[in-house]
């Protein structure tokens, strides 16, 4: 790159660009890389007392001990299976919204339909928690009333003291208040696709349903794909909030991910080396997901991140 004669021209048409990324670069090194020296806590019985240098280094200890804590393996297993729902349902969902809008040739409501569904991600949790309480309640909730109205069950279920439906609960939750949001992509990414394609297609006497799986699938392959490889690296961070709030002592076993693993023996009792221990081993198979992910896509002829 530095060989190229044009090389210091580029740069100097590009400095204005250069100088508005300065204060972005700035922030992601401040808040994004500096804090990865405090790894060095995971190999330590670290005491805020002490700091980092006279802390005891004791090597791989606290991960021998998250690796035989049963506790910590149910957690893994609980994020690991609310994170494919989210995977599941998060890659899906956005895509049949967007080509339903996509499809909705009034305009207006087009308009209207697309501001109320990127509301809900602006609500906080405790508000979706609220609303989740709301629409599963035994005694008021519309969920329960509709499902005995109507005869698919005798009496009201008790949604949020069933291990079996918490995992669910929490997919639907993300996806209601995400689905809207998540679409905006996939909106921008139809509307790239040629026009003409779908002209020709009708004088051919293709259908809507044809022009959809022979067009827009097809034009939305490469943001997909980019997108599922992306999000495959998030399949452990489902979060908290919502988990920790819907959470109850009948549904505790399902519901206790490694963040409020960290939460509760890491940072609520003091032991910091734990919960960075916890950390390191989220972001290591983040970066293995990705990888295995991206390679994937790569052998397969598809599009990948590198």
């Amino acid at each position: 790159m530095f060989k190229d004669p044009d090389f210091g021209k580029k740069l100097r048409n590009q400095r204005s660009l250069l100088l508005l990324s300065i204060p972005f670069v700035v922030y992601v090194l401040i808040f994004n890389f500096a804090p990865l020296f405090g790894w060095i806590m995971a190999f330590q019985r670290y005491k805020p007392r002490d700091g980092f240098i006279h802390s005891q280094f004791i090597g791989l200890d606290n991960f021998k001990f998250l690796f035989r804590n049963d506790e910590f393996i149910g957690c893994v297993k609980n994020t690991l299976a609310m994170g494919v729902i989210n995977l599941v349902l998060g890659t899906i969902c956005p895509i049949i919204f967007a080509i339903l809008l996509s499809e909705f040739r009034f305009n207006i409501g087009k308009k209207f339909v697309q501001t109320i569904s990127y509301l809900p991600h602006f609500l906080s949790m405790i508000i979706l928690t609220g609303i989740v309480f709301d629409v599963l309640s035994m005694e008021n909730g519309i969920l329960n009333k509709v499902l005995v109205g109507i005869g698919v069950v005798d009496k009201p279920i008790q949604w949020l003291a069933d291990p079996k439906y918490f995992w669910w609960i929490v997919g639907f939750a993300n996806r209601w208040k995400e689905t809207g949001w998540d679409s905006i992509i996939y909106l921008a990414a139809i509307t790239s696709i040629n026009p003409d394609l779908y002209e020709a297609a009708s004088i051919d006497g293709a259908g809507r349903m044809s022009r959809i799986w022979h067009i827009t699938l097809p034009g939305l392959k490469p943001t997909i794909l980019i997108l599922l490889i992306m999000n495959v690296g998030n399949v452990l961070n489902v979060g908290f909030e919502l988990q920790y709030l819907l959470g109850n002592d009948l549904v505790k076993s399902v519901s206790e991910t490694i963040d409020i693993y960290v939460l509760n023996y890491g940072i609520s009792k003091g032991n910091y080396s734990l919960g960075v221990a916890a950390g390191i081993f989220k972001s290591l198979v983040s970066i293995i997901l990705v990888f295995i992910a991206n390679t994937s896509a790569k052998a397969m002829g598809e599009e990948s991140l590198y």
